[in-house]
């Protein structure tokens, strides 16, 4: 079979597309004929520690759906011919593990490409939203980087949670896209000069959470953005800084909370806790077509090398997904 694997140097990466044989399905995971999966940044950051150790070789892609071909002796709940959706290593390939408890049954309304862009970004703002952002209806929302995997992925959860959101983004044409997601401010802006717009858009109220998929740059920003008991969640740097100072007097006096979002060093386990909940919490609003995914380009599985340029170069809003033809 065809699989993508990586090579993370020091400097960058090296892409590789080979024959491999086709996996066998452990226990309790399932045999997946890809159709299509897409691209997530933080898998192609240097440094993110996704990857393996620097210049070692790792089977990539993290997420995707397809048609079940195989289970293991103790799978429950799935059995060969299943359309599913989920989280999963290598899954730029044509065959692929999944494992049982990150599987999810994709709903008959979805294509196998908006499938491929459900179980990463949303699962990334199911956390942030709800399991750990608590975010509540009526509540002020404010997504940095609001056209991006994960931010588009904040701003229709968190719609349908009831908040109201305000995005930042430098394109006034993907704001004026997020708009018809339900984006209620668009901020256009790639600088930390947004806090006053925030308090003015708000009443003084602030934001109630924050998601910040921008990084270090935006951070203090950020906290000036915040409303009293405001919640600010670290899910991303791409612009490459991960350090900044913390106002502690903003800290103390408005009593914020501070929470970082990541897999890195979570077990397999504490991964697919959430599952279930959002199966039932998310994944009817899915079904039901109140939540799209926003795809913005669609691409052959040979075209991995283009997809990831293309991303890298920020010019897209929403997922790009590769097309296991």
């Amino acid at each position: 079979m065809k699989s993508y694997w990586m090579q993370m140097t020091d400097t960058g990466t090296v892409l590789e597309l080979r024959d491999t044989p086709r996996p066998e399905p452990g226990a309790r995971q399932l045999l997946v004929r890809m159709r299509a999966a897409s691209l997530n940044r933080g898998e192609f950051v240097i440094g993110h520690g996704l990857h393996g150790a620097a210049g070692s070789w790792k089977a990539i892609g993290g997420e995707g759906a397809g048609e079940v071909v195989a289970v293991g002796a103790e799978v429950t709940g799935f059995k060969a011919g299943d359309r599913v959706m989920g989280r999963c290593s290598g899954a730029f390939s044509e065959y692929a593990l999944m494992e049982m408890d990150e599987a999810i049954h994709m709903p008959e309304t979805l294509s196998f490409e908006q499938g491929a862009s459900v179980p990463m970004t949303f699962l990334v703002a199911f956390d942030m939203l709800v399991l750990q952002g608590r975010l509540q209806p009526g509540e002020w929302l404010l997504v940095n980087g609001v056209s991006s995997g994960v931010g588009v992925a904040s701003l229709q959860l968190g719609k349908v949670l009831g908040a109201r959101v305000i995005g930042t983004s430098g394109s006034a044409d993907k704001l004026e896209l997020m708009k018809g997601l339900g984006l209620d401010v668009g901020i256009q802006t790639r600088a930390p000069d947004f806090a006053a717009r925030v308090m003015e858009v708000t009443e003084k109220h602030g934001a109630d959470l924050v998601v910040n998929a921008v990084g270090g740059t935006v951070f203090a920003e950020n906290i000036r953005a915040m409303a009293f008991q405001g919640r600010l969640a670290t899910v991303g740097y791409v612009d490459g800084v991960v350090r900044a100072e913390i106002d502690l007097d903003a800290l103390h006096a408005k009593r914020l909370t501070l929470f970082g979002v990541s897999n890195k060093l979570r077990t397999r386990a504490q991964r697919a806790a959430a599952v279930p909940r959002f199966v039932a919490e998310v994944m009817p609003h899915i079904a039901a077509g109140r939540i799209r995914p926003q795809i913005d380009k669609v691409m052959p599985l040979a075209q991995l090398p283009q997809a990831k340029a293309l991303m890298e170069a920020g010019g897209h809003a929403g997922k790009i997904v590769l097309r296991m033809d």
